[in-house]
C-alpha cells in the first residue's frame, strides 16, 4: 500500500509562488522505482498532468507551466516536490500528487491552491 500526503497548497495573490511537497510511505516504500507526477483539477474541469518526473529524473511539464514551475524528487527522502512561481489565477485548482508503477497508479488527496488578490 502506498500512501501520498501533499501539502503547502494554500492563497496567494497573482505573481506568487508555493512550493507543493509531497511525501510518499508504505510498507517497504521507495519512490526510486515509481514515475511522480503533479496534476490538478479546477471546478468544472477534468483532472490534467501539471509536471512528471520519471525514475530516472526526465521531467515533464504541461505547456501552461513551462517557465513557471519545477518538478524535482528527492528518492533518500521519498519526496516530490512542485516549485510554483508566477502563480495566475487560472493555476488555482487541487493539486494531486501521482506515484505510477507500471499501469498501476496512486494518488494523494490533494491540496487546495488558490491564486486571487
Amino acid at each position: 500500500q502506498v500512501q501520498l500526503v501533499e501539502s503547502g497548497g494554500g492563497l496567494v495573490q497573482p505573481g506568487g509562488s508555493l512550493r507543493l511537497s509531497c511525501a510518499a510511505s508504505g510498507s517497504i516504500f521507495s519512490i526510486s522505482i515509481y514515475s511522480m507526477g503533479w496534476y490538478r483539477q479546477a471546478p468544472g474541469k477534468q483532472r490534467e498532468l501539471v509536471a512528471s518526473v520519471t525514475i530516472g529524473g526526465s521531467t515533464t511539464l504541461a505547456r501552461s507551466a513551462k517557465g513557471r514551475f519545477t518538478i524535482s524528487r528527492d528518492n533518500a527522502k521519498n519526496t516530490v516536490d512542485l516549485q510554483m512561481n508566477s502563480l495566475q489565477p487560472e493555476d488555482t485548482a487541487v493539486y494531486y500528487c501521482n506515484a505510477r508503477l507500471r499501469t498501476t497508479d496512486y494518488w494523494g488527496k490533494g491540496t487546495l491552491v488558490t491564486v486571487s488578490s
